[in-house]
């Protein structure tokens, strides 16, 4: 369909505050896009119609006697569309602060990266690094001044302080939990399923590793959101460090292997 066709053509809502006949929804880790469907429809619900998000994805992280392991796919999804394979969703807040992308992309890329900006601020007042405690309640407070705004935000805060490793989870809604483990994102349930079966707080960095490791491939294997490659973050007492970057399918065809 041509572009003037859409324009001129029953189908473009025109939004009142914009005047563009297109929809824009920030993905949990990409953009979808589409047209409005027409305002005159058994469907229609009023002249602006709420931007409904398609979430995909799949983010984890635990706690070891180690330290904390965090694995994320890089798929991002545009509906039922893959926009991208090489999706970054670990975001660096400092040498020992982590954060995951879970929800929308832009929301969860500005939040977490003001929180760095507040992080340095407050180690540059203190002379001293702030807590993963106080890193958390700072990005929960940030968000809770825009509940019911619209924000798309499910992140997990991992790092090492004086009290040794910490994880907490972080939505849009403001709310903050102190946990173990927490899987986040549309594959987080199968995730879930190889953590509970595998998780022990004596686990060798290796055991903990491939752990992680296997949880986001079996996701990515049964949630079609899912996918690209598996990252892998170990925070430890010297701070954070990539440990590796593993394609889904050659990851597929290694357990395939073990198993025959």
């Amino acid at each position: 369909m041509a572009l003037a066709s859409v324009l001129q053509g029953e189908y473009a809502d025109f939004n009142s505050h914009s005047g563009r006949p297109f929809s824009f929804a920030s993905e949990s880790d990409g953009l979808s896009f589409s047209v409005k469907a027409s305002l005159h429809g058994e469907d229609a619900e009023g002249p602006e119609r709420k931007i409904e998000f398609l979430h995909g994805t799949t983010t984890l992280a635990f706690k070891f006697q180690h330290g904390v392991i965090v694995a994320v796919d890089s798929r991002a999804t545009a509906g039922s569309y893959i926009a991208s394979q090489t999706v970054k969703k670990v975001i660096e807040i400092n040498p020992y602060l982590l954060g995951t992308m879970a929800g929308g992309a832009a929301d969860c890329s500005f939040w977490e990266r003001l929180l760095a900006r507040q992080c340095r601020i407050y180690e540059l007042r203190n002379k001293e690094r702030i807590s993963v405690a106080a890193a958390s309640k700072l990005l929960a407070n940030m968000v809770y001044q825009y509940k019911g705004m619209g924000l798309s935000m499910g992140t997990m805060i991992c790092g090492w302080d004086k009290r040794g490793p910490g994880l907490y989870y972080v939505d849009s809604e403001g709310n903050r939990i102190c946990g173990d483990q927490f899987a986040v994102g549309s594959g987080s349930m199968y995730a879930y399923g190889v953590l509970d079966s595998g998780l022990r707080p004596d686990l060798t960095v290796e055991e903990a590793c491939d752990l992680g490791r296997r949880a986001i491939y079996q996701a990515t294997y049964r949630d079609a959101y899912s996918g690209g490659t598996v990252n892998l973050y170990h925070v430890h007492s010297q701070g954070w460090e990539r440990v590796s970057q593993d394609d889904v399918l050659q990851l597929h065809q290694q357990f395939q292997s073990k198993q025959a």
